[in-house]
């Protein structure tokens, strides 16, 4: 066994540790020289590109277009939207000078103080208030909206305690915003996008997730309603995975943002934003990898299938070579990625323990004894289960295996969910299933005050009120008082 999954901790002994290790050792991400911002190395950028590639298509698909917007905002631009700018202000990244020089001993550099900005500009922490007032100068009647533009950049959120993928200073992700002519055009768009986000992460991330709203207290700064997908961990953590804003006319009025509308009216355009980021990577880890390693979905893996020669001398390499030739390129004609890795510098053992780190989901072997028997070995990195099958019509068994591991992974994410998924009725069994690291329906009388206080005594929040719950009315399970429905506590990232 390879030196890296030796000194890989096991989920059950330290969960938190087990997913630090399992992004160095796989190879996905580091620490960098910046405190609180990492590396995104090439294999774990390759997942990113294909999260990008599928979101990006997803987007175009329902009529959104790219743009870019500046990474500097004037500070006075985030002063525009109370509620906004008291959201982000702990968290923002200031430029308040232009220019460095040279120190007077000549030792290095220092910020020169005749340089001295006019107004601080603010590394975006989300690009509403920039996007807004350059929509301004594109909307004056009707016939200008929608707007529906998507952003692919990278923000700075000023964090210190830090997580590779799951929180760090620095990171990239996607911001739509969208300028509406009616409410309930901007409302529907917004739930549309949650909708995206949900497929992409069922279908693509085999991540099962719960729709839902977010209360006043959870919803973004300056949204009116914030939709968002809560996907569980293999700790019985909720990660949201994904939101969509429905931002009302409070953007449109800060930045007067307004058109005439077709009975000659003046009004507020209506906005949205939503967003997913590198933080889907983390996600994806944590829903399905073990203690072998990563365990990737197909539809998301940067290498679906690879394939190792087993070999005595050059000749035996050579006919192997021979007879995969084939293989990968039918493979590669139906639309897989696939690897064969014939380097000399590793033994066939050290390779499978690499591939199975970093979760490639099909490893096929062929050896001596296969060449003379027209076979080749498959294993599938969701079970680990291997076999020896004919190495005829092995192109279109592979293409289907690959679904299945998907399904498959999927399939174990739900299951484990729906047993980790639990009502409680009284307080002290909240508290007790909680610990145990399950999702509770739970009800709660509606106020942020009950709210904060379950939060402060168990640190547990409502992720969200499911859009497809339990709506049968009862009492809070804190102070008895009646309650609407069910909502989504859980402990979280």
């Amino acid at each position: 066994m390879a030196k890296e999954l030796k000194e890989l901790t096991k989920r059950s002994e330290n969960y938190s540790q087990w997913y630090q290790d399992l992004v160095i050792k796989a190879d996905l991400a580091e620490n960098s020289a910046v405190r609180g911002c990492m590396v995104i190395k090439p294999y774990g950028y390759a997942i990113w590109e294909k999260m990008q590639r599928i979101l990006d298509d997803k987007f175009k698909e329902t009529g959104h277009v790219n743009a870019y917007f500046p990474l500097l905002i004037p500070k006075s631009f985030l002063s525009k939207e109370a509620e906004h700018v008291e959201g982000f202000a702990k968290e923002c990244a200031v430029v308040t000078h232009y220019r460095l020089r040279t120190n007077a001993d000549k030792t290095g550099v220092e910020v020169d103080p005749n340089a001295k900005l006019e107004e601080e500009l603010i590394i975006r922490p989300t690009s509403e208030t920039i996007i807004w007032n350059t929509y301004r100068n594109w909307i004056q009647s009707y016939r200008d909206l929608p707007i529906l533009c998507n952003q692919w950049a990278n923000v700075m959120r000023w964090e210190m305690r830090t997580r590779l993928f799951l929180r760090t200073a620095e990171f990239l992700w996607q911001e739509g915003h969208t300028a509406h002519a009616t409410q309930e055009e901007a409302e529907k768009e917004a739930r549309m996008m949650q909708d995206v986000y949900a497929d992409f992460a069922e279908n693509y991330m085999a991540m099962p997730v719960v729709k839902g709203v977010k209360t006043a207290s959870e919803r973004f700064a300056g949204a009116i309603d914030t939709y968002t997908i809560e996907a569980m961990m293999q700790d019985g953590k909720a990660l949201q995975a994904g939101t969509s804003h429905f931002l009302g006319q409070n953007f449109g009025k800060a930045f007067d943002v307004t058109f005439i509308d077709k009975e000659g009216k003046i009004e507020y355009a209506w906005a949205t934003s939503w967003g997913v980021s590198t933080r889907l990577i983390g996600a994806l880890i944590m829903a399905h990898s073990d203690d072998n390693g990563l365990v990737l979905p197909p539809h998301l893996a940067p290498i679906q299938v690879v394939i190792v020669p087993i070999y005595r001398n050059d000749e035996q390499l050579t006919q192997i070579r021979e007879k995969v030739a084939g293989i990968v390129a039918n493979l590669k004609k139906m639309g897989i990625s696939v690897k064969f890795d014939d380097a000399d510098n590793k033994k066939p053992g050290w390779k499978f323990a690499e591939y199975e780190l970093k979760g490639v989901p099909v490893r096929l072997a062929m050896g001596g004894r296969d060449l003379e028997n027209n076979t080749i070995e498959v294993m599938r990195r969701d079970t680990l289960v291997k076999e020896t099958i004919t190495c005829d019509g092995i192109e279109e068994y592979v293409k289907n295996l690959l679904e299945d591991i998907q399904q498959n992974i999927f399939t174990k994410a739900y299951d484990f969910r729906a047993a980790h998924t639990v009502e409680a009725d009284t307080y002290d069994d909240f508290k007790a299933k909680l610990d145990e690291g399950n999702f509770i329906l739970a009800h709660w009388d509606g106020t942020p005050e009950t709210e904060e206080q379950i939060k402060n005594e168990t640190k547990a929040t409502i992720r969200c009120v499911p859009l497809d719950g339990d709506t049968t009315p009862g009492k809070c399970i804190l102070t008895g008082k009646p309650s609407e429905r069910r909502v989504l506590f859980a402990r979280s990232y």
